[in-house]
C-alpha cells in the first residue's frame, strides 16, 4: 500500500458504510435486483484505492448504489456478500472485487447535486473526489443521505 493510499485510509476509518458507482447503461440498480439473493460480483474495478477500499470490506457492511454519468444518484443501498477475491474478468490477480445483492430502493433518489447543496455533507469523498468508484462513507454522511432519501437506516433488511 502506498504512503497515499495509506495516508487516505488513516484519515478515514471505515464505518462500514460504502459508495459503489456504476454506470446504469452498462450495470444498473435494476440489474442488480434482478440478480436476487445470488447478487453479482463488482468487477471491472482498475484503480487500487479502489480495489483498496473493497478488501476493507466485511460481510454485511451495507453501501450505496450510486448511478454515475447517466442519473448521478443514489438509487439503492445494497450489501457486501462475499469478501475481496480474485476479479474475474481481470487477467491480472492483483486485481480484486467483492460481491454485492440488493438490499433495498432509495425511495427517493438522492441526486449529486442535492449532496454538493448539503453542507452537512462538504466532506464527503463524493463531492471532493468525485472519480472514485469505491469509496467510503461515514456514519453521519450515511445517516443524512438515509434521511433525504426517505429510507430509515436502522430498518434496512435483506430483500
Amino acid at each position: 500500500m502506498t504512503k497515499t493510499i495509506q495516508k487516505n485510509v488513516a484519515q478515514r476509518p471505515t464505518s462500514g458504510r460504502w459508495l459503489l458507482k456504476s454506470e446504469p447503461d452498462a450495470f444498473s440498480w435494476d440489474m442488480l435486483k434482478a440478480k436476487g439473493a445470488q447478487g453479482e460480483e463488482w468487477s471491472g474495478v482498475r484503480n487500487y484505492q479502489a480495489r483498496n477500499n473493497m478488501r476493507a470490506m466485511k460481510l454485511g457492511d451495507l453501501g450505496f448504489f450510486y448511478h454515475s454519468n447517466i442519473g448521478l444518484e443514489i438509487v439503492g443501498v445494497l450489501k457486501i456478500s462475499a469478501l475481496a477475491h480474485p476479479d474475474s474478468t481481470a487477467g491480472d490477480p492483483k486485481w480484486e472485487c467483492v460481491d454485492v445483492r440488493a438490499v433495498a430502493d432509495m425511495p427517493r433518489p438522492v441526486t449529486l447535486e442535492a449532496i454538493k447543496d448539503n453542507p452537512k455533507l462538504a466532506r464527503m469523498v463524493l463531492v471532493n473526489n468525485s472519480r472514485l468508484s469505491v469509496q467510503p462513507v461515514a456514519a453521519s454522511e450515511w445517516e443524512e443521505i438515509c434521511r433525504m432519501g426517505g429510507l430509515k437506516p436502522g430498518k434496512l433488511s435483506e430483500p
